[in-house]
């Protein structure tokens, strides 16, 4: 007995959904098919009705990662809470953000990996970075908008920066005076 087409996009959309954590969590290579395919309660044989390869899944969860700022900005527009420059900031450089990296922005939990991957993850990475980009710059004051993309460069490179090396160390401690120093700096220089 068949699936209907909205059962085989509903398991589609789950597969994705946990693969995106599981990647950001463990990175590209950190978990298989088999193990992904058990956590979805599928076959690894269901795989192949989803996906034609693995690296097809690859992009399309690392792209499913990609786009919670502009998802954010666009629920402000609709009447959703506000998003400003400085709690961009504070959302990013928090405990939480830090210990939950399954749930957390793609670029600090797999920058290293999307580096070393083919031209097709690099290529969906560039253009959500170009977006990000344009988001923060967006939030910035003034007309000048060279000086908002190279304050949105600065910005964005420094909360990609903070997070990684954040969860990088073992002195809580340590990783807290990193969050903490990043944004009062990047506060700061607006």
């Amino acid at each position: 007995m068949g699936h209907s087409k909205a059962e085989k996009t509903k398991t589609h959309k789950r597969i994705v959904k946990i693969a995106s954590k599981r990647f950001r969590e463990g990175g590209l290579a950190g978990i298989g098919i088999a193990e992904l395919m058990k956590e979805a309660g599928l076959t690894v044989g269901g795989f192949y009705k989803h996906f034609d390869s693995r690296d097809d899944l690859v992009a399309e969860a690392v792209s499913s990662a990609f786009g919670g700022w502009q998802r954010r900005v666009d629920a402000a527009t609709s009447g959703g809470p506000p998003v400003s420059y400085a709690n961009l900031i504070d959302e990013y450089l928090n405990g939480a953000h830090r210990d939950n990296p399954g749930a957390g922005c793609a670029f600090s939990a797999l920058a290293g990996d999307i580096a070393r991957s083919d031209k097709r993850i690099r290529a969906l990475a560039s253009e959500q970075i170009r977006n990000d980009l344009q988001v923060i710059a967006g939030l910035l004051p003034g007309k000048d908008k060279r000086a908002a993309r190279s304050k949105a460069i600065l910005t964005f490179s420094a909360l990609v920066g903070a997070m990684s090396l954040a969860r990088a160390v073992s002195d809580e401690a340590l990783s807290r005076e990193i969050l903490n120093t990043i944004s009062e700096v990047l506060k700061k220089r607006r």
